[in-house]
Parts: C-alpha cells; structure tokens; sequence
C-alpha cells in the first residue's frame, strides 16, 4: 500500500487548499479548479504506480491544456508570469496570483518542480519534441532566466508607472504573444541543443521561483546505495541531468528535478525510490 501514499496525500493537499479557498473566498471555482487539479495530479501518480505508459504525459495534458484554453483563453487570465505581476500591483488576491502562491512559491516545499513535470502547458508540447533525454552536455546559460525574469517585471511595472489604459486587454494579449513566443523559442532550442528541456534550464523565468523553494522540496527521488551499482542510467535517462545517486540537497542540478520518475522506471536495481 505504501506506493498509493504519495496519490493520496497530493489529492488531500490539493482537496484541502479547494475546499479552505472556496470557503475563504466565498467562490465555487476554487473547489472546482484546484480540486480538478489534485484528481488530474493523483491520477497521474497512481498511473506510474501501475507503470500506464505516459501517465504523467496524461496528466500534462489533463492540467495543462485545462489553464492554457479555460483560465487562459476563455477566462482571460494571464497565467504567465506577467500576469503575476499585473494581479500582484493591483493588489488582486486572485486566480493568477493564488496560482502562483500554490503551484510557484510555496507549493514547491511540498512537491518541488513537480509543476513542470506534470502541470505546465509550454512543457507538455516540448516533452513531444525528440529529443526526450539530452543528446549534448549541459550549457552553462542558466542565467538567462535571471534576464528573462527581470524583462518580465520591467514591462509590467512599466505599464503602471506610465498609467498605460486597458491594460486588462494589453495583458491578456500579452498572455497570446507570450506563449507564441514560449513555444517558438523553446521548440527552437530543443533542436539547437538536443534537448527538449532546454528551454526549461536555460530560459524560463518562473524557476526562478520554484529553484529555491525546491532546495527544501519534500517529495523528493532518493538513492539506496547498498542497492545501487553505479551503472548510471538513471544520470543518461534524466532530462534534466540531475544526480540521483547523490541524496545530498546540493547534488548536481538537485533543485532542477521535475518527478518525472524516468530515473525510477530506468534503475535495474530499484535502487531509486520516493
């Protein structure tokens, strides 16, 4: 039974936060939204129990394409990382900003990168691309995002600072550019670079939130070294080239770790486990 407790404690969390924003907030949407989530995430868990061929990609799909086409599109919420900003200066405790808080910031405590392994919409489209494990040695342009991170709060702050009219409708065009140009540059590094997570490693400003809060992450992949004989597949298969054989918080590319368990399926001693 021990392989169903990580479904059922991410269906509580998810279950707890739903039903305390929805009396909170005094909004059903709450109780729909984040307990669609927890369902999609716990399902997708239980799946790579049961080792169902693309489980987390299903889940990618279920959560991703749910906030890019409803919140997104049809609800005309920015839920990048502008749209973050926008609720943020004008002191809006909604949809986007609460996102942030529970998916972002705080949440990675709990299950740290798990967003980008299982929930965000630029991602599952790039996890399609060929080339699933990297071909190429890791670069070191990691502070991209650092750059890509600041672009980002400049253009918002900037639309404040000089009192830019309509800018519900400006942010949520800015929303359609921002995952046009998302998709473009991350497909475009993925062949450059042989890697399909380029764009997550090199240029995503939202790691920005999720790298230091991961350092503390609870959920996380651990190591039996007596179990372990050091063939390294789990280092060749990993997406993100983290060091799995290394249960230290400071191993290498240790708060890049997505929980995409492909390190887990691929060790032939079972060395490897949540």
């Amino acid at each position: 039974m021990k392989k169903y407790v990580l479904p059922t404690i991410m269906l509580i969390i998810f279950e707890a936060i739903a039903v305390t924003l929805w009396l909170t907030k005094d909004d059903i949407f709450y109780l729909f939204n984040f307990s669609y989530i927890g369902i999609s995430i716990s399902l997708g868990l239980f799946l790579l129990t049961k080792k169902v061929k693309n489980a987390r990609r299903i889940v990618q799909f279920l959560v991703g394409t749910y906030m890019l086409v409803y919140l997104g599109f049809m609800s005309n919420e920015n839920m990048q990382i502008e749209g973050f900003w926008y609720y943020l200066f004008m002191g809006v405790f909604e949809a986007a900003t609460i996102h942030y808080a529970v998916a972002k910031i705080f949440g990675p405590l709990v299950f740290g990168r798990g967003w980008c392994g299982y929930a965000c919409w630029t991602a599952m489209i790039l996890d399609l691309l060929p080339y699933k494990t990297p071909q190429e040695p890791r670069k070191k342009l990691g502070f991209i995002r650092y750059i890509t991170f600041v672009i980002s709060f400049v253009f918002v702050s900037s639309l404040f600072l000089m009192q830019i009219g309509n800018l519900e409708k400006i942010m949520f065009w800015s929303f359609l550019i921002g995952n046009i140009l998302y998709y473009a540059v991350g497909i475009t590094l993925a062949y450059i670079c042989k890697d399909n997570r380029a764009f997550c490693k090199y240029i995503c400003p939202i790691t920005v939130f999720l790298k230091p809060m991961s350092y503390f992450s609870m959920v996380r992949v651990k190591c039996d070294k007596e179990k372990c004989v050091s063939c390294n597949k789990c280092k060749r298969v990993c997406p993100m080239n983290v060091d799995m054989t290394d249960n230290t918080r400071k191993r290498a590319n240790g708060t890049e770790c997505i929980l995409c368990m492909e390190c887990i399926d691929k060790c032939p001693k079972d060395a490897l486990r949540l």
